[in-house]
């Protein structure tokens, strides 16, 4: 069992930009603190037997209809890299999630119904991330019952992530040789990509909008992704050199606007958040040439690897997003599989919520979709 001391702190003395995942920066938590979410930033010193160690945890806590909270800690909690077993075992990492929700409870609204964690836990094999699920939370003989697995994962669980300590030669080699024509193919064809601001939010948007339309996924509000760019902004001038760096990049062509994307660039890791296309010279090519571009801005800028974040589990043809995952895969990184969102429940409210969660999900995915014809 592990023992804890939790100190809350301000964002001057959250020391965690360089060597985490992005969502667990205190620049994320004070955007999602603009959308509805209270950031809740501490540093935690944990023992348990032979381990000791520290660590700081971002947590968002959100009220619903006025009657209960949710907390959530996403890609937490994160105490070292590669999680975990540098400073403690699996099944001890585990007991920390558990430990820990008992113990930073009482720093909760007192009606906080669940505390979820996305784990930067993670396998290189789809079906042997599949199998730990069953074994760890699901399975009729779990080892950790009071884990429950969300049907709903807040973060993609499956992703593609390039290193970016080899050189660019290297990274070039490696990469499908169609990806490499592709890109060669935009720029000779003359397609130019150029880094914007939020002053050009609507040329983002009104590309996503088509992308939503297309393809069929949820989005947010504009002022959402305007706030994303304006906040980063408004960081860097203050302190460039602890705030991740998010950019907007866009490809044009002569005088169309043919697609976007939105990347965050930290130390630890560049991570591919958002992007966006139009139906016009898709034969041109330009999200190679605009994910060249980001990978090589993020090598220069010094991240260790760069998160294509989110695709299918599987080299599935069949799969409605396989065109995904073909694109991010045949940039040759290393495919990786992480156990998605995990619960504790801390109300008996929390099995009518999962109910709600479940119901709702399945509108948005099934329901929305037929009604919108696809």
């Amino acid at each position: 069992m592990f023992s804890f001391q939790i100190e809350k702190v301000d964002r001057q003395d959250f020391d965690s930009y360089s060597s985490v995942h992005y969502l667990q920066t205190d620049f994320w938590a004070e955007f999602k603190s603009m959308h509805g979410w209270k950031k809740m930033l501490y540093k935690v010193s944990a023992k348990a037997d032979s381990a000791e160690f520290d660590f700081y945890a971002s947590i968002l806590v959100r009220r619903f209809a006025k009657f209960f909270h949710i907390a959530y800690i996403p890609m937490g909690l994160w105490i070292g890299t590669p999680l975990p077993n540098d400073k403690i075992s699996d099944e001890q990492y585990f007991n920390l999630l558990i430990d820990f929700s008992k113990a930073i409870k009482k720093e909760l609204p007192k009606n906080t119904i669940l505390i979820r964690f996305d784990p930067p836990y993670e396998f290189y094999d789809p079906d042997a991330r599949d199998q730990a699920v069953k074994d760890l939370f699901t399975g009729k003989n779990a080892k950790f019952k009071a884990l429950k697995k969300n049907a709903v994962d807040i973060q993609p669980p499956d992703t593609t992530i390039l290193d970016l300590t080899k050189s660019e030669d290297e990274l070039l080699a490696a990469m499908k040789s169609k990806w490499r024509y592709n890109i060669h193919l935009a720029e000779k064809k003359g397609v130019r990509v150029e880094k914007g601001t939020s002053q050009d939010i609507d040329v983002f948007y009104n590309l996503y909008l088509e992308t939503s339309k297309r393809d069929g996924i949820a989005i947010h509000s504009k002022k959402y992704y305007q706030d994303l760019l304006e906040l980063s902004e408004k960081m860097q001038k203050e302190d460039p050199k602890s705030n991740p760096l998010v950019t907007l990049y866009i490809a044009r062509h002569e005088n169309d606007t043919l697609a976007a994307i939105i990347t965050l660039f930290t130390p630890y890791q560049a991570t591919y958040v958002y992007g966006a296309s139009c139906n016009i010279k898709r034969n041109l090519m330009p999200a190679y040439l605009l994910q060249w571009t980001a990978i090589k801005d993020a090598k220069n800028f010094g991240s260790k690897s760069y998160d294509f974040y989110g695709m299918p589990p599987r080299d599935d043809e069949t799969h409605p997003m396989y065109g995904l995952y073909r694109f991010k895969t045949g940039f040759s990184g290393q495919n990786t599989h992480r156990i998605g969102s995990i619960d504790i429940a801390t109300s008996p409210l929390y099995k009518p919520y999962k109910t709600a969660e479940k119901l709702r999900s399945f509108y948005f995915k099934k329901i929305k979709k037929a009604i919108a014809g696809r």
